[in-house]
């Protein structure tokens, strides 16, 4: 297992996220952690980064012994760029990002600021995992999964060009069933298009739509892996390395 890394964690949520945290935590055993986050709630913003405006960045206490730990005031991806470029004294081994509240499993990957923050250290060079689970406040089963399994996914290196993209279901220890390694992205979407349109077409919002059907999701894929009650561990590649 190894240990003594220099760890980015990222997140979407904001720094002030409970996920971020508990991520946080369980790296600490690996080696030395900096924080950098935005400041705000950023799903959705996929590798989006800030051209044309300033970026604020103020470093912050934080309730655990990291090196240091970043409010930053634009996308995931910025964060990525800002820590890499500017805060860090040297490139880190690894960028960790997550734990995400809400799967980023099937197509939905794709606008997943979570995910898109571990791609932009892929590009910038850094092997990456993204790490997500099920909305809610219950990090009972990723407490207890996470440190053997980020073991194991930092001693096992992809190509350049791939990150891995762990997903926990929404169930218990005990009737979690495991860890299914090498899931495909299942042909669906977590946040199907489907819109509450108020004032005539004033405005529209996308429905919280998080229970896919399951006899939708192909054998294999990351979405039937979770709604049957496994650890999802898929690999996401980055087209552009």
């Amino acid at each position: 297992m190894k240990k003594n890394l220099k760890i980015l964690i990222v997140n979407d949520d904001g720094i002030a996220a409970e996920g971020l945290r508990h991520l946080a935590k369980t790296a600490l055993a690996f080696g030395e952690v900096t924080i950098a986050a935005p400041a705000e709630q950023c799903s959705g913003m996929s590798q989006k980064i800030t051209i044309f405006d300033p970026i604020p960045v103020q470093r912050v206490p934080y309730d655990l012994p990291v090196s240091g730990a970043w409010r930053i005031g634009g996308t995931p991806a910025d964060c990525v760029k800002a820590a890499v470029n500017i805060l860090l004294p040297e490139k880190p081994d690894v960028v960790l990002s997550g734990i995400n509240s809400g799967y980023n499993a099937g197509y939905d990957t794709i606008y997943s600021g979570t995910v898109g923050a571990a791609m932009e250290g892929l590009m910038k060079g850094v092997p990456a995992i993204a790490v997500s689970q099920n909305f809610g406040d219950d990090y009972s089963l990723s407490d207890a999964l996470l440190p053997a399994l980020l073991g194991e996914l930092l001693d096992s290196p992809l190509p350049k060009d791939e990150m891995w993209n762990v997903n926990f279901p929404a169930c218990s220890l005990n009737d979690c069933r495991g860890i299914l390694r090498d899931t495909t992205l299942a042909p669906l979407q977590v946040f199907p298009d489907l819109y509450d349109v108020q004032g005539g077409s004033e405005s529209f919002c996308l429905k919280n739509v998080s229970t896919p059907c399951l006899d939708a999701a192909p054998e294999g894929s990351d979405i039937w892996a979770l709604l049957n009650g496994w650890v999802s561990v898929g690999r996401l590649r980055c087209r552009v390395l």
